[in-house]
């Protein structure tokens, strides 16, 4: 179920990156008087827990992730992604959040668990004995030069992400 702008404007007040209940839906109770009672213990109370790395909220039983309902509210569609730009995925303040594409999402993503050099888009290269700029630009691995230096290698790495990212450029 897709949330449209005019029922999260119903159902939420927008405070710094929190949804508080503002209503809930009759639906959702089997009996009028439970949902006075629910009126009564949730109004303007923070809406949604954190399971996972999201913040969660339930509508009629089914689960949203509240920086969607935050961008819907504010720019009145849904995008198929809303990136978190500073890559922190509770902080949903709406300048925080924007319209991407799963290529641009992944940009803006952190340094991999598994990255052993500790700079992101930059690698061992055994054979050489050299540190390695590798991106993926349009599909495909490029890379960008061998490196005595892994300070010089992360230099390089940064600024080709911010040639080829823009602002989808994520260096720390």
């Amino acid at each position: 179920m897709t949330l449209t702008q005019e029922e999260a404007h119903r159902l939420f007040e927008y405070k710094d990156g929190e949804l508080f209940w503002k209503e809930q839906s009759v639906s959702n109770f089997p009996t009028p008087s439970y949902h006075k009672r629910w009126t009564t213990r949730f109004l303007n109370k923070k809406a949604g827990s954190c399971a996972g790395i999201y913040v969660n909220i339930s509508i009629k039983g089914a689960r949203h992730q509240a920086h969607r309902i935050i961008f819907v509210m504010h720019h009145g569609y849904m995008p198929k992604i809303v990136d978190h730009i500073n890559g922190k995925t509770q902080d949903n303040r709406i300048e925080n959040l924007r319209a991407a594409t799963h290529t641009e999402n992944l940009r803006n993503c952190k340094i991999p668990k598994t990255n052993t050099s500790g700079y992101k888009n930059v690698v061992w290269h055994s054979q050489r004995k050299k540190w390695n700029v590798k991106l993926t630009i349009n599909h495909k691995n490029t890379s960008f030069g061998l490196y005595d230096d892994i300070e010089l290698a992360d230099l390089v790495a940064q600024e080709v992400r911010n040639k080829y990212f823009g602002s989808f450029a994520r260096n720390f």
